[in-house]
């Protein structure tokens, strides 16, 4: 029993100090989207301790008393009829769990495809995320500038990133701005968030997709908007412009540093369509050899 109790106590001890080591940041929104995601995951996990907590406690009142008696070996307990009563309680109980944490899934997921509430007066910020091999490109075509493996927001403006890759599916996750949204080649998705205070946040991408996963990091910095005009202009000023050439040189390498850019690669090789759009829409009158044209690169 002391051996049970001691190497309990060791678990319980190296548990606590492996959950110091990082922070659940998801549980430390920045964002209100993020926020809304994280009491989402909280409610859920009350919900399910108390449940746990019910079972538990209903299992320890069966055990005690019902537990073995000191009857004759032929003892033969007379026959009960079922209660019907009972029946319909533990079917319509977990029938009520399972509708109350689908309409707070359906709601939650609603509110964060849309843009952060509290941001819908003001235009958000668009910019295009997209991944390859083990690194991720942001490109600005507002502000004209283009970073490799780090991107830098305006705090208390809703941003549009434009997810997609140049590779296999990847899953772009910032855990204290937004939840996550997969990028794909030849589809455009989109995921909504906005930064509530200046700050620096790690975003990674959430999805294995080969041998250099556990690299695919970056850091979103958020700043105010005069800092970040500034950091445009700094940029535009003193970085060389993104050729064709030197792009393809990225999409081949495995592994590169930070990069910025004072153009992107947009101007000579466009993102894809995105999903659900009618590609006569996107397109107008665009032969079809254009558009084959267009989408080349991907």
């Amino acid at each position: 029993m002391k051996k049970k109790l001691s190497l309990m106590f060791v678990a319980l001890s190296a548990l606590a100090i492996l959950a110091g080591c990082e922070p659940l940041t998801v549980f430390n929104p920045k964002g209100p989207n993020a926020e809304t995601l994280s009491n989402t995951i909280i409610l859920s996990i009350i919900t399910m301790a108390f449940i746990l907590l019910v079972v538990y406690v209903l299992l320890a009142f069966m055990l005690t008393k019902y537990r073995a008696s000191k009857a004759s070996a032929d003892y033969e307990p007379p026959h009960e009829e079922g209660s019907h009563l009972l029946e319909i309680t533990w079917t319509v109980i977990p029938i009520i769990i399972v509708a109350f944490l689908a309409v707070v899934t359906v709601r939650t997921t609603s509110t964060v495809e849309a843009q952060p509430a509290g941001y819908d007066d003001k235009e958000p910020l668009v910019i295009y995320a997209s991944s390859s091999n083990w690194k991720w490109h942001f490109s600005y075509p507002e502000q004209g500038v283009e970073t490799v493996n780090y991107v830098n927001i305006p705090v208390d403006r809703p941003i549009e990133f434009k997810l997609y890759s140049f590779g296999p599916i990847t899953s772009f996750w910032i855990p204290q701005l937004a939840g996550q949204k997969y990028a794909m080649s030849d589809m455009l998705t989109t995921i909504h968030l906005a930064a509530d205070e200046v700050g620096s946040f790690m975003g990674r991408n959430s999805n294995f997709n080969g041998r250099g996963f556990a690299e695919m990091e970056f850091e979103a910095q958020s700043m105010t908007q005069e800092d970040f005009d500034k950091w445009v202009a700094d940029v535009k000023a003193k970085e060389a412009p993104l050729t064709e050439e030197k792009f393809d040189e990225l999409l081949k390498a495995e592994h590169v540093g930070r990069q910025s850019f004072s153009s992107t690669h947009l101007d000579f090789s466009p993102a894809p369509m995105e999903h659900g759009k009618n590609m006569d829409m996107d397109h107008g009158d665009m032969s079809e050899e254009d558009m084959n044209s267009e989408h080349s690169g991907h």
